[in-house]
């Protein structure tokens, strides 16, 4: 982004309370909240961490948005991958600018924004999913963010396997990813990186015995747990609540099987 705010940028605004809006300029148009009104056209042209005052005098600071505020402002109508465990992830799976990642259960598409962030602009993203509406939700809020572009929407039984191989990592975001450890191993390249995500730890244990089964080695399990503090110098202390237990995640990778 511009050092300034520009018609169709997305822009935080933050207020004094910690409340958070994400809007995309359009010239002519208005942000309404209970904290007030603000034109568009206020906006467009200021610099990022500019003060704008709504029509009932309440500040609100103007910052560009982050990949995490993005992923979370995004429409969802199941659980998602937090940016607590999408930062992880793509570190451990070593996705960057140019990989080619499969991502089979899209849901919301928020983990597919932090996947073609990451693989953009030379990169690609495949991620599939069953239920049209879901693709449908999804390919909205990649559009909203513009990185739609890096990514394949595909409605798919990943039972039937996946179009692509040699990907250079793969992620399962299913309810039972035992079952699909020998399409997954059809896509991936040898030595390349496959990660899960799942709630319970029974479904850990079925992915575990899948992949001694199956011969993936490096096998690690682990869970994020994120506990933020109140920002007040004279009381620091813990939040109240936290987001506390997500999912477990489960990493591996496939090496070439050896005929004995």
């Amino acid at each position: 982004m511009a050092e300034i705010a520009s018609e169709n940028d997305l822009v935080l605004l933050l207020g004094k309370d910690g409340k958070r809006f994400i809007v995309r300029l359009k010239r002519g148009e208005e942000f309404h909240s209970h904290r007030g009104r603000i034109l568009h056209d206020d906006l467009i042209g200021q610099p990022w961490g500019w003060e704008v005052v709504s029509h009932l005098r309440y500040p609100f600071w103007v910052l560009e948005p982050s990949i995490h505020d993005l992923i979370m402002d995004a429409r969802r109508r199941t659980q998602i991958v937090y940016p607590k465990e999408s930062g992880y992830i793509l570190l451990k799976m070593n996705i960057r600018s140019g990989c080619r990642v499969i991502e089979a259960g899209t849901g919301s598409g928020a983990f597919t924004i932090a996947l073609a962030q990451a693989v953009a602009p030379e990169g690609r993203v495949y991620s599939y999913e069953e239920r049209e509406d879901m693709l449908a939700l999804a390919e909205r809020n990649l559009t909203r963010v513009g990185l739609l572009d890096y990514v394949e929407l595909k409605q798919r039984d990943i039972a039937e396997g996946f179009d692509e191989r040699d990907v250079d990592a793969l992620f399962l975001d299913v309810r039972s990813p035992h079952h699909y450890l020998l399409q997954a191993r059809e896509a991936l390249k040898s030595g390349g990186f496959l990660g899960a995500v799942v709630p319970t730890a029974n479904q850990v244990s079925n992915l575990l015995r899948g992949l001694e089964e199956e011969g993936f080695v490096d096998v690690e399990v682990c869970e994020m747990l994120l506990r933020p503090y109140k920002t007040v110098p004279a009381r620091l202390r813990p939040v109240d609540r936290m987001v506390a237990h997500t999912g477990y995640l489960i990493f591996a990778r496939p090496v070439a099987v050896v005929e004995p």
